[in-house]
């Protein structure tokens, strides 16, 4: 990529400018600590150069580690934190969307009174008397409500709390909780345990109903170890996994199944029951479809062939008596399960919304959660909670659906302003540092949980110190509390695993049929339970699998479809438990009949100026008994139709467009890898031989078989590459602007089995590139080391290459998406602050695509010959390679024989998208690797 010049720095300064007189308005007064004269740089700060910090973000309460590059105070791009156990180095969407949301013009900016501005000051004014009043009388009344929460610091915070107020009450409520998987283990071993299986110790795995793969806490690590045991490369002894799914809803483990079966949840269950009395449990083994007993058959004597090896995981939504079977499945197989104690729970949120209904309640503390919209919409929570005279306090990042109802709302702070802590699944602490003053002032938790437990004016800062210093005792204090911060981890905090009790069996009455339709509830792969509505890099993100963008749909079995005389795009009403909500239909292939799906998310009537009223609320149809499954759901078609928006939809593969995608079974890569490997001749070319210039040959390999299709590679680009969002208005006109797709095929044959696969799809980097001699004023152009660059400046928008590419990776920006025509509040200053300062800013009329993070190619050149030396193998890592979860992507120099990349192209199931053009592509693929059961292959 070119340097910034001309037009596109005159622009980046004013939007600079900009920022500057913004971040002024809202800074007014002097910073609380003192502040010295920039005139000794600090040490180790060069100016115009990065510097990377380690600190933690969670997600459900779970920490995941973090280092972000920061330019001169201003973080810019977010990776994984090799050093944490629930990244290890990788990243997700949420965790590549966080920055974005720090620069939100959104956030909430000041304190509110009843919606008026107001002061801290006269908060405490109206909260001190009342605390007075609630101390008397030991705290009766007072009610706290928090999401899931792991901080040692915080909870300790709460434990004083409750020490000065000991009638006070505490609730928790995540929308996306461990409440039936906590509930299952209590069944089981009569012990609050967390189950964390060991993927990459398995050999067989079984999911029932469960997405390991998909997105929540544990992706990464799952992801990681996933792909640990699905390496197919010459010469490797390591077992390979093969992964057996029965669902109700296509999802990403599925696809990535060796074998799945598509079921109804009842039927699930019962394919459970039936190992179970497989494996010897002493119940009836009931009766199962046909495919269903055949797909038994062989996963049960598979199971038992691997003792040790083999493990079955239920998901979230599974029912508690499923969990329950599945620990006593594990224990019987000898899974590679460790077994983690969980802490004493907190109140539920129902007896919270009866206490607002029966005036009982006092004092409401509301902690970042946000019930008054996704709540279950039979507690009536939102309604209870605005007809209140209760003092209710929300502190939240945005005046979302509850600060609205609260009488006094609190800005917080984001996590990249706040100091904070967290255990990571496994039970690793982590500490959260600051990476930049807060832009908008703001409040931390630990602050107002110091004021109920007395502790006036604690600031996080301090809390945190003194949480450690408990642990650590003051002598050996700071070492470790730089070491922490350092590293991003507390070493040797991880959860000592306990040796359960023999497991007992639940009690499995017959299941009734539901009657009707079931609706299945679940989070969205992209804006996870809603809090990420008003990200527009999630918005406009694909969902996987579905490829939609900016909404959600009603998703029903291609065969439901037909039989209830509905299309993708029908507005249809859902009618439920005398509830209504209208949603689009989609058809998704994999699904099992008998069931409906929609995305938890949607709806949103306060996230902000991107996340208003985009999708439908799935939260309008729960119902806090049944929050997974809800039997019995009405379908009525309204006579009108939605677009659905998909930049691109999945295609099925069949006959020659199978080598789009070549899949591979393990025999057939073992053939191919006992034949001596044979140099690829290069057929016969007009153009002129570009293999041979001075320098490196970058060149890109992406492993098919571990790509999860997450969407951390996608997001990751977006950030480090200033890619800007377009809005939904441009989709529909069937634009968008990725530099990186992930492109979903099928495999399958049949509509409940499409056997999806994935393939990332950057710039191909072709070294006979199409679309450079059809560039009338060559912007499209090869540097030194081959790669296939974009001249922004000489640019003048013909698209002739973007006609003449086969790959179709270039995208036009047809607008100012980022450049004075920016959807919604995009063209607000504090979003310019997030843009990398080493990539162009581009403005409208010019071809984008992915330019292998040439920038970070500079940068390892420079360091490397200021140190005198070669760049390393490995030295250079592409955002979309440092993202991903899987490691699914490797880059590197072709001229040196020992590169990962050049040993890559020498695997056997080594294969160039479109090779038959002969445009040489300096990215390519492996071929995906299938584990199959052959069992399950011969048809009976």
């Amino acid at each position: 990529m070119p340097p910034v010049s001309g037009p596109s720095l005159g622009r980046r300064q004013a939007a600079l400018g900009l920022l500057a007189s913004a971040l002024t308005l809202t800074s007014c007064g002097e910073p609380a600590e003192e502040i010295i004269p920039y005139v000794e740089a600090p040490e180790g700060q060069v100016p115009g150069l990065p510097r990377r910090f380690a600190t933690t973000l969670a997600l459900n309460g779970y920490g995941r580690g973090v280092l972000a590059t920061c330019f001169e105070g201003r973080p810019v791009k977010l990776e994984g934190n090799a050093l944490h156990p629930a990244s290890l180095g990788g990243t997700d969407a949420f965790t590549e969307a966080a920055i974005l949301s720090l620069y939100d013009p959104d956030r909430s900016r000041t304190v509110r009174q009843e919606g008026r501005p107001a002061s801290f000051e006269a908060f405490l004014s109206a909260l001190k008397p009342r605390l007075a009043a609630l101390e008397a009388r030991g705290g009766a009344g007072l009610h706290l409500l928090t999401g899931h929460v792991t901080s040692p610091t915080l909870r300790r915070l709460i434990g004083r709390l409750r020490a000065r107020f000991p009638a006070a009450q505490w609730h928790a409520e995540e929308p996306v909780d461990e409440r039936n998987a906590l509930a299952g283990a209590e069944a089981a071993f009569g012990q609050r345990l967390r189950a964390r299986p060991r993927l990459e110790s398995a050999r067989v795995v079984l999911t029932l109903d469960a997405d390991p793969l998909g997105p929540g806490p544990e992706q990464v690590a799952h992801a990681r170890a996933f792909a640990a045991r699905r390496q197919a490369r010459r010469g490797r002894e390591a077992p390979f996994l093969r992964l057996y799914a029965a669902e109700p809803l296509l999802t990403n483990t599925g696809a990535k199944a060796d074998h799945r079966l598509a079921l109804r949840p009842w039927e699930v269950r019962d394919l459970a029951i039936a190992l179970a009395a497989r494996l010897g449990a002493a119940v009836a083994e009931p009766d199962l479809p046909p495919a269903a007993r055949r797909f038994l058959d062989a996963l049960a004597a598979d199971l038992q062939a691997h003792p040790g090896e083999a493990v079955a995981l239920a998901g979230p939504w599974a029912p508690p008596e499923l969990h329950a079977l599945v620990h006593w499945i594990n224990v019987r197989l000898g899974a590679p399960v460790d077994y983690l104690p969980a802490p004493e729970p907190a109140l539920p949120l129902a007896p919270l919304a009866e206490a607002l209904r029966d005036g009982s309640l006092d004092t409401l503390l509301i902690l970042g959660a946000n019930p008054a919209y996704d709540a279950p919409a039979d507690l009536g929570f939102g309604e209870a909670l605005g007809k209140s005279r209760a003092l209710t306090i929300h502190l939240g990042p945005w005046r979302d659906e509850t600060a609205m109802l609260c009488r006094w709302h609190l800005p917080e702070r984001h996590p990249l302003e706040d100091w904070a802590d967290h255990l990571a699944p496994d039970g690793t602490a982590s500490i959260a540092q600051p990476l930049i003053t807060p832009l908008h002032g703001g409040h931390s938790a630990a602050t107002v949980l110091g004021l109920l437990g007395g502790r006036d004016g604690l600031d996080a800062h301090a809390a945190l110190r003194e949480t450690w210093m408990e642990a650590w005792g003051e002598a050996a204090f700071e070492p470790l509390w730089r070491q922490a911060l350092h590293d991003g981890v507390v070493a040797g905090s991880a959860a000592v695993p306990v040796l359960p009790p023999a497991p007992a069996l639940p009690d499995l009455p017959p299941a009734p049929l539901p009657p009707g339709l079931a609706l299945l509830l679940r989070p969205d792969p992209m804006l996870w339970d809603g809090r990420f509505a008003n990200n527009p890099w999630l918005q406009e993100c694909p969902k996987p699998l579905t490829r939609q963008v900016w909404g959600n749909a009603l998703l029903l079995a291609p065969a439901e479809a037909r039989a209830r005389a509905l299309r993708d795009g029908d507005l249809v009403r859902l009618r439920l438990g005398g509830r209504e909500l209208t949603a689009p239909v989609m058809l998704q292939p994999g699904m099992a009949e008998g069931v409906a799906a929609l995305h938890l998310g949607g709806g949103r009537q306060r996230a902000g100026a991107i996340g208003d009223g985009i999708g439908a609320n799935a939260y309008a149809l729960r119902q806090d008994a049944a929050r997974w499954m809800l039997p019995g759901l009405e379908l009525e078609a309204s006579g009108e139709q939605a677009e659905l928006l998909r930049p691109q939809e999945a295609h099925k593969l069949e006959g020659e467009s199978t080598r789009l995608l070549p899949t591979l079974s393990l025999e057939e890569f073992a053939a191919r890898a006992a034949m001596p490997p044979a140099e690829q001749p290069q057929p016969a070319s007009l153009f002129p031989a570009v293999g041979g210039q001075a320098g490196a040959a970058w060149a890109m390999v992406i492993d098919t078989t571990l790509c999860i299709g997450c969407n951390a590679c996608v997001l990751a680009c977006r950030a480090e590459n200033n890619v800007p969002v377009v809005g939904p208005e441009e989709v529909a006109a069937r634009r968008d602007m990725h530099w990186l797709r992930i492109d979903t095929y099928h495999l399958g044959e049949s509509e409940q089995d499409p056997r999806p696969g994935f393939q990332p799809v950057p710039c191909m980097h072709c070294e006979t590139a199409p679309c450079e001699p059809v560039c009338p004023v060559a912007a499209s152009v090869h540097d030194a080391e081959g790669l296939n660059v974009q001249v922004y400046n000489r640019c003048i928008g013909t698209r002739f290459c973007q006609g003449n590419c086969p790959y179709k990776v270039r995208r036009f920006n047809f607008h100012g998406y980022a450049d004075g025509q920016e959807y919604a509040n995009q063209g607000d200053p504090l979003v310019a602050a997030q843009r990398n300062p080493e990539v162009t800013v581009r403005g409208r009329g010019v071809m984008e695509k992915c330019t292998y993070c040439t920038q970070r190619i500079s940068a390892a050149r420079r360091a490397a010959a200021r140190e005198g030396r070669e760049i390393a193998d490995g030295e250079v890592q592409t955002a979309c390679q440092s993202a991903c979860p899987a490691q699914a992507i490797s880059f590197g120099d072709l001229k040196k024989p020992g590169s990962a990349v050049s040993a890559l192209r020498r695997e056997p199931q080594h294969y160039a998208l479109l090779e038959e053009l002969n445009t040489r592509p300096r990215t390519t693929y492996l071929a995906q690797a299938r584990n199959a059961n052959p069992a399950l292959e011969d048809e009976a």
